[in-house]
């Protein structure tokens, strides 16, 4: 049976999970993603390709970095993720400007212990001060693995885009206001924008929407709210969503937070 459990605590998300059935769909998180796979093959797509995480395989997610996710087969996956606020990893680092994994998986026995560490404080709702020099120990090994500032950024029509688009999470997406803002046609949005993303303007801006409603319901620990504010047009339709990427429901998910 599929099981997700989330909890958080010191600005960490923890996510355990089983999964035989589900799959997630395309999506991208605002935060570093940072795993491990405990059994089975952890089988997903990043940025067009394909990688397999097995047993003991550290998993990295830079921001806005597109991936699916499904186990390899019928015999399943368990594993845990920690999501990770980009500020709060280059407090941590004591890093200036945004850096990225240079690998997404990588089999190192120290970093692993690391992660499992700081998944299982969180998991069984240790102190917050505990939980906080977990994390500061983890950032010491990524440090040393693979964090890189060298990255290809955003074009600037990219950026301006993708600032419109969080400007009217609220709304339904009017490609036609952003088109005329940045002179391009429909299609030459559409097209460029995949081409530098992965991701269409639409799926971002869904994406974009849940990730909203997630905060919202943390923050507030009302879900109603979520669907007025992002524009759902009732918790069913929140719901269905917001299942594809966290492979839970917002009603369930909130549940795991208190």
């Amino acid at each position: 049976m599929d099981k997700f459990i989330y909890k958080k605590s010191a600005g960490i998300t923890a996510l355990s999970a089983s999964i035989t059935d589900f799959t997630y769909k395309n999506h991208a998180h605002k935060e570093y993603a940072i795993g491990v796979t405990l059994r089975g093959i952890q089988h997903y797509n990043l940025d067009g390709n394909l990688q397999l995480s097995y047993q003991n395989g550290v998993m990295h997610f830079n921001p806005e970095q597109v991936h699916d996710g499904m186990a390899h087969d019928e015999a399943g996956l368990d594993y845990v993720m920690l999501y990770i606020e980009p500020q709060l990893l280059l407090e941590a680092t004591r890093k200036k400007d945004i850096v990225r994994f240079s690998t997404p998986i990588v089999y190192d026995y120290r970093l692993e212990q690391r992660i499992l560490s700081l998944s299982n404080a969180i998991l069984s709702e240790k102190d917050e001060a505990l939980c906080s020099e977990l994390f500061l120990s983890l950032t010491d090994s990524l440090i040393q693995t693979n964090l890189s500032t060298d990255y290809k950024k955003d074009n600037a029509l990219i950026r301006k885009a993708k600032d419109m688009l969080h400007a009217n999470l609220g709304n339904v997406l009017k490609l036609d206001e952003i088109c005329k803002e940045l002179d391009l046609s429909k299609f030459q949005f559409i097209r460029l924008y995949r081409a530098h993303t992965g991701i269409t303007p639409y799926q971002y801006f869904l994406n974009c929407k849940i990730e909203r409603a997630k905060q919202l319901i943390e923050k507030n620990g009302d879900i109603y709210s979520a669907v007025a504010e992002c524009g759902f047009v009732d918790l069913t339709h929140l719901n269905k969503h917001f299942k594809s990427v966290y492979g839970t429901t917002a009603f369930e998910y909130i549940s795991h937070l208190n």
